[in-house]
């Protein structure tokens, strides 16, 4: 049985070392949450190693002055990583046959805010997917859009067989309140579609490998990693063999039914956890203390 606490306070002694969600569990891309930034600051001063890792598609440079901007500091994590630096540094170093395999016209689906992810890259961005040789996906190119705005373009990548790579695999985030569509919505259509897909970020086990070698905690029972997508977080958690952590007011808020302090009504968390593929050892209603 999964059980629900108040606050990570109940539990927060089994653990040296935190890997933190940042999207639904610090802030909702509008506000940070007060709460959380209490809580991950309650564990610093307890002497844990805290990694923020986030399924942004974006440099992990980016998503700390975009913290900042949003009241989280720095200084408050001792490492960040994200699924944007994870495949900006698989794009610039090559690691392995599929990127070796790679051309260098490459068609960057996404929006400009994502063209950072561009920069110190030895690659040609093209802007037509008949003079690519690969699709670097990073979002959608407006919030308000649907995944039937890109079926065509989809369709013409799988027919062209471009490799895709989705420096995102969140399928939706909930942005100031509105869910919002991501860059693993469209991946995973290109995947259905019979098109070839490599995806960075969590689930996946790489990028929390990168997460440990930097934070130094080498006892993954010692590790837990908090999140509110059970498809990304508490599936790559588990992935990797160190303790979940459910954030129940998250993107699964509404279907929990969850009330104005973020607990879910009891018999829909079961349920969800129930048919879920991975679950959390933990739930939080909210990052609380």
């Amino acid at each position: 049985m999964v059980l629900l606490h108040e606050g990570l306070s109940a539990i927060s002694d089994n653990y040296d070392g935190y890997i933190v969600d940042l999207w639904g569990v610090m802030h909702d891309g509008v506000r940070a949450f007060p709460e959380a930034i209490d809580c991950v600051s309650r564990l610093k001063r307890a002497g844990k190693q805290i990694a923020i890792l986030s399924n942004a598609p974006r440099r992990a440079e980016v998503v700390i002055a975009r913290n900042r901007d949003l009241g989280i500091a720095p200084d408050l994590a001792d490492v960040v990583m994200s699924s944007g630096e994870d495949a900006w540094l698989h794009l610039s170093g090559r690691p392995d046959d599929w990127y070796r395999r790679l051309g260098r016209r490459c068609y960057h689906l996404g929006p400009d805010r994502d063209n950072g992810m561009r920069e110190g890259l030895d690659y040609d961005f093209v802007t037509d997917l008949e003079h690519a040789d690969f699709i670097l996906n990073t979002g959608t190119l407006s919030f308000d859009h649907t995944l039937a705005d890109y079926v065509g373009l989809l369709e013409r990548g799988v027919a062209l067989k471009l490799p895709m790579i989705c420096a995102n695999p969140d399928l939706v985030v909930i942005r100031g309140g509105a869910m919002e569509f991501c860059a693993g919505t469209t991946a995973e259509h290109y995947r259905r579609l019979g098109g070839e897909l490599r995806s960075h970020g969590k689930p996946h086990a790489d990028i929390y490998e990168r997460c440990f070698a930097m934070m130094g905690v080498t006892d993954r029972r010692r590790i837990a990693g908090i999140g509110d997508s059970l498809r990304t977080d508490i599936a790559g958690a588990q992935t990797v063999g160190i303790d979940g952590i459910f954030i129940a007011d998250g993107i699964h808020g509404d279907e929990l039914d969850v009330d104005t302090q973020g607990r879910p009504d009891p018999e829909k968390l079961a349920a969800l956890l129930d048919s879920a593929s991975a679950r959390p050892v933990a739930v939080l209603p909210r990052l609380y203390w």
